[in-house]
């Protein structure tokens, strides 16, 4: 296997590579030549549905698992074939993790003293962590003690105390509720502001990905279909895809065709005047477009198509309502202020513009 060389310059803003990395079971190809640069401080979430090979390309990284084909360099240095201690990760499961028989200083010292650091040291790595993460009264209980959010911190702690470069996280609030799961999503974007190390967290949940990363990696089979930025993500999905996999409700989608720039189908005419196209227009399409982009009212006056539909469906949330309708042959959903007044069988005027739309290919699914 070729070794590629990796330049001073090249390691001192690339935390993390992955380079043509694949991962086979017998005949099942899980992780197909896989590439990925992560940069130094960066949180980079991967993102995906269950099976799609999110976990088994952090459990890669870690050195947990030996990949069939390819290299992986941690800050500079080839560990493709290093022992996952070898490796300076720090890594927090969902499981947690944690030893039963130990206090969860025990728990957060276990490592530093297998490593033989020094006692002052890793009192200091303790006391430290166990600040920064306000867990210095729970330092000499037991596990058992814990309700579920503590016990992530200190599984977190563990990881922290390690004092290393990169720390991975494979799904660590999903056994949580859902309100403490998102205080303690706020806790762990707090705690990356505040370190600056490089994260590497996988996640299912979109709303994770989108509020945790600096940068997302969209997985499907395998490989990975879009990185970029959580704005970049939304405004402009690489395929239908990663569309219908970010946002809620997701995006909705209207099979028809583009004929003399406009884009066509049952009752639904949209000139694409204003939008940008990525690749010359396929005549079969798919017009996509989210709920929070469809106007509604007033709002919809000068839209570049409007029209009228039935609401069938009315979905109060408090902050907003989802109301549901159908135009072209397809259900879709539209977002309105929470306050509004709208009911079942009601006519609503909608609008919508184009340059809020996303154009796919009704062959290979591609943005147009």
């Amino acid at each position: 296997m070729k070794i590629e060389p990796i330049t001073d310059a090249v390691a001192s803003t690339h935390s993390v590579r992955v380079r043509d990395l694949s991962l086979s079971f017998g005949a099942f190809s899980i992780l197909r030549n896989l590439n990925l640069d992560v940069w130094e401080g960066e949180f980079l979430v991967l993102l995906g549905s269950s099976g799609c090979g999110k976990s088994t390309l952090l459990n890669c990284i870690a050195g947990l698992l030996d990949i069939s084909d390819g290299q992986i360099f941690i800050k500079g240095r080839n560990v493709t074939w290093a022992e996952p201690s070898e490796r300076g990760i720090g890594m927090v499961f969902q499981s947690y993790a944690l030893y039963p028989q130990m206090t969860v200083e025990g728990n957060m010292t276990f490592g530093l003293k297998n490593a033989r650091l020094p006692r002052d040291e890793i009192a200091r790595r303790v006391a430290q962590t166990a600040d920064l993460l306000q867990i210095e009264p729970l330092l000499k209980r037991k596990p058992a003690a814990l309700s579920g959010g503590q016990r992530q911190r200190v599984a977190i702690g563990r990881a922290l105390v390690r004092d290393v470069d990169v720390f991975l996280f494979d799904e660590p609030l999903s056994n949580l509720d859902a309100k403490l799961r998102g205080e303690l999503r706020v806790e762990i974007k707090q705690l990356h502001q505040r370190l600056r190390n490089t994260m590497i967290y996988v996640t299912h949940d979109q709303v994770e990905a989108m509020t945790l990363a600096d940068r997302i990696a969209i997985m499907k089979d395998g490989m990975i279909q879009q990185l970029g930025t959580p704005t970049e993500i939304y405004a402009r999905p690489v395929n239908r895809y990663v569309a219908d996999f970010i946002g809620s409700p997701s995006m909705n989608f209207f099979e028809g065709t583009i004929q003399e720039n406009r884009f066509c189908a049952d009752g639904l005419s949209v000139p694409l005047t204003h939008y940008e196209f990525t690749r010359g227009p396929a005549q079969a399409a798919t017009f996509g477009i989210r709920p929070e982009h469809i106007l509604a009212g007033e709002a919809a006056n000068g839209a570049d198509f409007t029209t009228e539909v039935t609401a069938e469906v009315v979905d109060p949330l408090g902050s907003d309502t989802l109301v549901m309708a159908t135009l072209a042959g397809s259900r879709f959903w539209l977002r309105l202020p929470g306050n509004s007044p709208v009911q079942p069988k009601d006519r609503l005027k909608i609008g919508i513009n184009a340059a809020d739309a996303s154009l796919f290919d009704a062959k290979d699914e591609v943005r147009l």
